[in-house]
Formats: structure tokens, C-alpha cells, sequence
């Protein structure tokens, strides 16, 4: 190749490479071949001819050949600085090289004769070697013309025999002579080095692959080593079996990792060649073996959750995938299985699940169960047997938690729980809904309806019996009762709310019956139902069809001037028919409208409030607040609120609530009664005497009134009983110093009782019926002369 002593260097590889490794040597490099054989012959020659010059010199000073010794020494001298500049480059080297050896022969040639033109044939042969191919041809070429020009001068006598002497003749036939042996010992240097040059590329080539392909082998084994360090670090538990083709001979195992061996307890040595399914036991499911073992016939990656078991025999849970190998050709040789310990998880999830599906007390199925087995029996269809859904109410089971605590309480209701197992069949539910109320599930009755309700009937009968026996808590005896609804199914169109609903409304049948009893629901039930799912369908829509208003009835005095009035809530439907408070209040207090109703009936109560003061009647009115509407987090602020909208004056509103409102969060219900006492806005306790009947919140409790329940106003004065509670109010109240309101007051002998007996508020149609805001207005207009009283 011409030119590779000025290309760029190639890359140095190591023969330690291939062999030790013991020495560097840039073998594949031509350039550098090139250097090396020029930098060897250049201290051969700077020895040689010292060694040769120095004598020849003085030999040829002393025969009087000076003009010999001279370029002997010049010739050495060049040799000499040309050695010793090593900081020349390459190229400027070799080109000086070979201009000595020119020089030479050229001054040898006009000294010693033409023998001397052999000094000539060695720079064209050099500079092949270590130039190239032109550089060559080109010195070849001068060397050829300096011959040829010696000759036609005469400066050298050149001659062949039988040509005469000093003609152009012979000096051409020397020159052509010496350029034909000239060229070929060039171009036959110059193909070698060629030739060597392609087999130092190939060699490179080789070379630079078999590096890659070694380095590629080092990184591979070293991926190798690091895969395996790894797996057999992994947390996650890995086993490799080989794949055996015959299905009648177990998988054997040929590769287990440290966390498999730690968690199963076994040694390597005792799995090794052992069959895949050693860790299997007992409770392994058999179902999911078999899906692995499918999944291995059809060559399938599977997943799957088993438990497998230790040497010492503990169960714990792996979530396992499995995954066949195949070989470059195709063929499945192992299989790998990677394994998780999913114990803690399962453990984890069993207890979710027994959270929740199952009553932590009793440790019965709950009502999210209870609803899940109901609507599986629905779902078999009219061609399954019958069932039938009981509802089991224990009696007076408040009265145990109030006297005995609440620890009592939940004994009595495992004990009952108990029981209602034991006498459930194999395909029977117990479930318990909350509090003393349980349901019972029983499927696989008869299918007549006949043979269903007396079967129905017959196990209410037994579990009725069974709760009535004594139950012995802690040492002591407590006697219980239940009252049982029982509906069954299926009937067209059921649904497990309906179920739950109409067992609920025959057992509620049962406690108005006397309790301790057993009743069927039946059609007349279910006309019930549907009358109170429309009527809470229909309440939804009154308030916005303006269906709802608040009438108005006045509180008098003893001279029966008014002193107050109490709005209530009436729904008249578009229809004209109207709804009685008693029966669509319990269905907003079920369905949750009732929050809803009483924002909307305190609003009202404040534009009331301005429309009787801007007609000259500043009455106070009382409004009905429930315990779900008090109970709301914002109520408080939903009161400002509506107070700052209406610019009514809180002092000028008595909210009614009940003594039920007292049962549950009493120091909650207190805190936020003086928050809204610090408003203005001031409490009466509303059918006092009928409820929680604890009076001592009386006097925790920022009361303003206390109104009498109509039930004790009634048998007044005649009933000595009833009589004697009204005066027991009144003088609690006088003593405590708060109003009293006696609702109910329909009689002159009530009225002239109440006078007498300290002259509370009267409420009644005696004195006026609820009535709408207007008529009440021309009302108090009619009766100006008795000048209002107000609070």
C-alpha cells in the first residue's frame, strides 16, 4: 500500500491478548514494521560504516585518494547526525536515508567507476520498503537519469561490449539495463509489502473480532455470574427443575436460591433431584395442581397461589408463577419457578374478609353477607325451593344494657347468637344486622307456599323458644324474648331490600302485638311498604312542587292572650289529598329528608317571624328541630346562616327537640345547645315526659321551656294519675324556673286546671288549630282588644 507510513495509527493490540499478556506489540501495524526495520537499519549502517569508513578513509588518504575520503566522511557524518535525530519525523528520516544512499552512489560512481552503479539500485529498493510504491518508482526513476546523464557527460564511462565507446548507444543500454533490474527488484518488494499489508489488515480484522467476541464472552460470563449471585440473593424464591418429556416421571430439581432453602427449611443437597411438588401437603389445593399441570402439557407459562409446606410441617402460602425454557432449537429443558411469600397477605386478607363479611362481636355473617346469600337464593329462580327471610328482634335488650353496662349486653348477644347456630341448618344463614337484631336465612323449604309458611313458622317457633330460655351471664340469670317477622320468598319482583323490609314490618307487627311473638308478613304488609316507599318518593319531590307549608298555632296565657305560636310542617298534594305530619315525618326521618325539611322549616319560621312583627304581632315561634337535623356537623353554621339571610332575630326562635335527641352523644348535644344559645336562640323540651326521662340533664342543658305531652293533658283533671304528673311538671319547672307549654288543651276544665296549677302556656284546639300564617294574622287582627304578650 503506497502510503501507510503517513496514515493514522491503528489501534495497539495486546499479543498478551492471545498469549500472556508479557509484552506489547502492535504486530497488525505496517507503519509500524516499517519504523522499527528503518530505525535497525539505520543503527546498522551508522555502525557498519563507521566501522568500514574510519579504514577506508585513512587507506585512501594515504594512497592520495582524497576525493574518496572525502565523501567517505560525508557520507559518515550525514549517517552520524541523520542516527542521532530522532526528533525528525519518520518520512524526513528515510527521505534523508536515502539521500545519502544516492549520494553515495552517485559519488562512488564518478570516483570508483560504473561498477559503482550497483549503490544506486539501493534507493529505489529502500524506499519501497519503507516508503512505498511511487516514492520508490520515483528514486528508482532519479537513479535511472543520474546514470543516464553521467554517461552522455562522460562523467562516467560507460560501456558495452561491442559497442563503441562515448555514444548515446551503450550509455541507454546500461541505463535500460539498470532500470529493468531496478524495477523489478521495487515492484517485487512493493507487491510483498502489499501483499503483507492486506494479510496485517485481515489479521487486524481477526484480531479486533476476536478481542470483541472475547470481550463480549467476559462480559457475558460476567453477567453470568452476576445473574446467578443475584438469584441466588433473590428475597423471592427460585427453583429450576429439568423438563422431563415423559409425563409419568416427576420434574427433578437442578437449581434452588438461598431464599427457598431459608424458607422451607431444607438443605440443598436434600432438594436437589427431587420431584418439583416435594413441598406440596395436605391442604394444597388440588384443583390449582392440576392447572399447573395442564399448563406444563401445553408448554404455558402459568400463575397460581398453593399452599406448599416446610420440613417441619408449617403451612405457609407461595404466589408461584411458572414458566417453561426452551432451548436455541425450541425444545423445553426446564422449568423455572419463581415464588413469593404471600403467608402474611393471605393472613391479611382473611382478616379483611372476616371484617367484612362477618359481625366482629358475634362472629356471625353481617349484613353485607347476609345480602350476598339472599341475592344468590333470588337468583335461582322461581324453580329453586322456597326460603324464607326471619328478622329477630330481642326484647327489652336496653334494658340489659342500661343496667348492667354494655359488656353485659354484648355476653347476652353472643349467648343468643350461639343459640340461633345451633338450631340453623347446614345450608341456613344466621347472620346479625347490628344491635339485638338478627336475621335468619332458611333455605330448602318446601315448595308449597302452605308447606313453606309452616315451615317458616315452625322454625320461628323454635327460635322464639330457644331465646327464652334463661341465659347465664357472668353467674348471673337474665331472661330474654324475641319478637320474629318472617316473609318468604321468591315472589315475582323481589329484591333483598324488600325481603329485609317486609321481614322487618312483620316482626315490628310482632312488637305491636305484645312482643315474645311470631308473625308472617303478608299482602296487607306489603301495601304498607309500598305506601310508605311512595310517600318517601313523593316527599322528595313536595318541597320542590311547593306541596309543603308551615301552618301556625298560638300558645295563649291564662287570660288566653297570646304569648307564642309553634309552626308546623303540612303536606298537601297537588291532588288535594293531604298527608298527615304523623305519617310522612317518620318517612323523611327514614329516608333522610327530614335534614332537608328542617333547614327549609327554620327559614320559614324567620320570614314568619318578620311578617308578624311588620304586622304589629312579634310573637316567638317555636319550630321543630329532629335529632338527625341537630346532629349535622355544620347545623350550627347553617343557623347563623339562615339568621343572616333573614335578618330574624335569634332571640325570637325556640327550637323544639325531643328527649330522644339526649340519648346518644349527650355531652356533644349539650356543648352545641350553647353554642346556639350564645346565638339567642333558646330550647324547649318537646312531649316532655314521654322519653329518655333522666332529668338530671335538666341542669346542664340551656332550657328556656318545657311542653307538656298531650297524653298527660288529656285524662286532666279527671285522671288522678295524669293529674298528679302535670303538677309534678309544673312544680319541677317553677323550681327550676323555666316555661312551661301544655299541648293538647281541647277543654274548659283543662284550661281552668292549668290557671289554677300555676298558669303555664296552652297549646290546643280549645284556643286555636294550626292554621296558614295569613289566617292567623287576621286572627290575632280579630282579637286586637287582648293585646298579645310577648315572651
Amino acid at each position: 500500500m503506497d502510503d501507510l507510513y503517513c496514515r493514522a495509527r491503528y489501534p495497539v493490540l495486546l499479543i498478551g491478548n492471545l498469549t500472556n499478556s508479557s509484552s506489547i506489540v502492535p504486530f497488525n501495524d505496517i507503519a509500524h514494521w516499517r519504523n522499527q526495520i528503518f530505525t535497525l537499519l539505520l543503527s546498522i549502517v551508522a555502525v557498519l560504516g563507521t566501522i568500514a569508513a574510519l579504514p577506508s578513509i585513512a587507506i585512501t588518504l594515504y594512497i592520495g585518494r582524497w576525493n574518496i575520503a572525502v565523501v567517505d566522511a560525508i557520507a559518515l557524518a550525514w549517517i552520524l547526525v541523520l542516527w542521532r535525530a530522532r526528533g525528525l519525523s519518520y518520512r524526513a528520516r528515510v527521505l534523508n536515508f536515502l539521500a545519502i544512499l544516492y549520494f553515495i552512489g552517485v559519488a562512488m560512481i564518478l570516483t570508483a567507476g560504473p561498477i559503482s552503479q550497483a549503490f544506486l539500485l539501493a534507493p529505489p529498493v529502500l524506499a519501497a520498503v519503507l516508503l512505498g510504491t511511487w516514492p520508490a518508482l520515483l528514486t528508482l526513476t532519479l537513479s535511472g537519469a543520474t546514470i543516464g546523464v553521467l554517461g552522455l557527460t562522460g562523467l562516467s564511462s560507460l560501456y558495452v561490449n561491442g559497442i563503441p565507446g562515448h555514444d548515446v548507444l551503450p550509455s541507454l543500454a546500461v541505463v535500460l539495463n539498470y532500470l529493468c533490474i531496478g524495477l523489478l527488484l521495487t515492484l517485487t518488494c512493493s507487491a510483498m509489502l502489499q501483499r503483507l499489508s492486506r494479510s496485517l489488515a485481515d489479521l487486524r480484522t481477526f484480531a479486533g473480532s476476536l478481542e470483541d467476541g472475547r470481550s463480549a464472552l467476559q462480559a457475558a460470563n460476567g453477567e453470568l455470574r452476576l445473574t446467578a449471585a443475584a438469584v441466588a440473593r433473590l428475597n423471592d424464591m427460585v427453583m429450576i427443575a429439568k423438563a422431563n418429556p415423559l409425563p409419568s416421571v416427576e420434574q427433578p430439581i437442578v437449581f434452588v436460591n438461598d431464599a427457598l432453602l431459608r424458607r422451607s427449611g431444607y438443605t440443598r443437597e436434600q432438594m436437589l433431584g427431587q420431584s418439583m411438588r416435594m413441598l406440596h401437603g395436605p391442604e394444597t389445593d388440588h384443583r390449582e395442581v392440576a392447572r399447573v399441570i395442564h399448563a406444563m402439557h401445553t408448554l404455558e407459562p402459568v400463575t397460581v397461589e398453593l399452599v406448599n409446606y416446610t420440613r417441619a410441617g408449617e403451612p405457609f402460602w407461595v404466589e408461584m408463577e411458572l414458566v417453561p425454557f426452551a432451548d436455541e432449537e425450541g425444545v423445553n429443558t426446564h422449568w423455572v419457578l419463581v415464588g413469593r411469600d404471600v403467608t402474611e397477605r393471605r393472613k391479611a386478607a382473611d382478616a379483611i374478609h372476616q371484617l367484612a363479611f362477618y359481625d366482629v362481636l358475634t362472629g356471625l355473617p353481617n349484613r353485607r353477607l347476609l345480602m350476598d346469600r339472599m341475592q344468590q337464593q333470588l337468583d335461582t329462580g322461581a324453580a329453586a325451593p322456597h326460603a324464607a327471610v326471619m328478622f329477630i328482634d330481642l326484647d327489652h335488650f336496653k334494658n340489659v344494657n342500661d343496667a348492667r353496662g354494655h359488656a353485659t349486653g354484648d355476653l347476652l348477644l353472643r349467648a343468643a347468637a350461639q343459640r340461633l347456630a345451633q338450631l340453623a341448618g347446614t345450608t341456613d344463614t344466621v347472620a346479625r344486622l347490628g344491635g339485638d337484631e338478627f336475621v335468619m336465612l332458611l333455605a330448602g323449604l318446601d315448595t308449597g307456599d302452605a308447606e313453606a309458611a309452616h315451615g317458616a313458622l315452625a322454625m320461628a317457633a323454635r327460635v322464639r323458644a330457644a331465646l327464652a330460655q334463661p341465659f347465664d351471664i357472668g353467674g348471673q340469670c337474665y331472661q330474654s324474648s324475641a319478637s320474629i317477622g318472617v316473609t318468604l320468598l321468591p315472589r315475582a319482583g323481589q329484591t333483598v331490600d324488600d325481603l329485609l323490609r317486609e321481614a322487618d314490618i312483620a316482626m315490628y307487627r310482632a312488637k305491636a302485638g305484645g312482643r315474645n311473638g311470631v308473625a308472617l308478613f303478608e299482602d296487607t304488609m306489603r301495601a304498607e311498604v309500598e305506601r310508605r316507599l311512595t310517600i318517601e318518593r313523593d316527599l322528595g319531590q313536595a318541597l320542590e312542587n311547593g306541596e309543603l307549608q308551615m301552618h301556625v298555632q298560638l300558645q295563649v296565657d291564662r287570660d288566653e292572650r297570646p304569648v307564642g305560636a309553634e309552626l308546623l310542617m303540612r303536606w298537601r298534594r297537588a291532588d288535594g289529598t293531604s298527608i298527615p305530619p304523623d305519617v310522612f315525618i317518620p318517612a323523611a326521618e327514614a329516608s333522610g329528608l327530614i335534614v332537608k325539611l328542617g333547614y327549609w322549616a327554620l327559614r320559614q319560621a324567620c320570614l314568619a317571624w318578620l311578617r308578624l312583627s311588620a304586622a304589629g304581632h312579634a310573637l316567638p315561634l317555636s319550630v321543630n328541630v329532629s335529632p338527625s337535623q341537630f346532629r349535622e356537623p355544620d347545623f350550627v353554621a347553617q343557623v347563623r346562616t339562615i339568621l343572616h339571610e333573614t335578618g330574624a332575630p335569634a332571640a325570637q326562635l325556640i327550637f323544639e327537640v325531643t328527649e330522644g335527641l339526649l340519648i346518644e352523644n349527650l355531652d356533644d348535644t349539650i356543648a352545641r345547645m350553647h353554642e346556639l344559645a350564645l346565638l339567642g336562640i333558646r330550647f324547649s323540651i318537646d312531649d316532655f315526659g314521654t322519653g329518655y326521662s333522666n332529668l338530671a340533664y335538666l341542669k346542664r342543658m340551656p332550657l328556656y321551656e318545657l311542653k307538656i305531652d298531650r297524653s298527660f293533658i288529656h285524662d286532666t283533671p279527671g285522671d288522678a294519675n295524669g293529674t298528679a304528673i302535670v303538677q309534678s311538671i309544673l312544680a319541677m319547672a317553677a323550681h327550676l324556673g323555666l316555661r312551661v307549654v301544655a299541648e293538647g288543651v281541647e277543654t274548659q276544665d283543662q284550661a281552668a286546671f292549668l290557671a289554677a296549677h300555676g298558669g303555664p302556656g296552652m297549646q290546643g284546639y280549645l284556643f286555636a288549630r294550626p292554621m296558614p300564617l295569613q289566617d292567623m294574622l287576621a286572627l290575632l287582627e280579630r282579637t286586637a282588644p287582648h293585646a298579645a304578650v310577648v315572651a
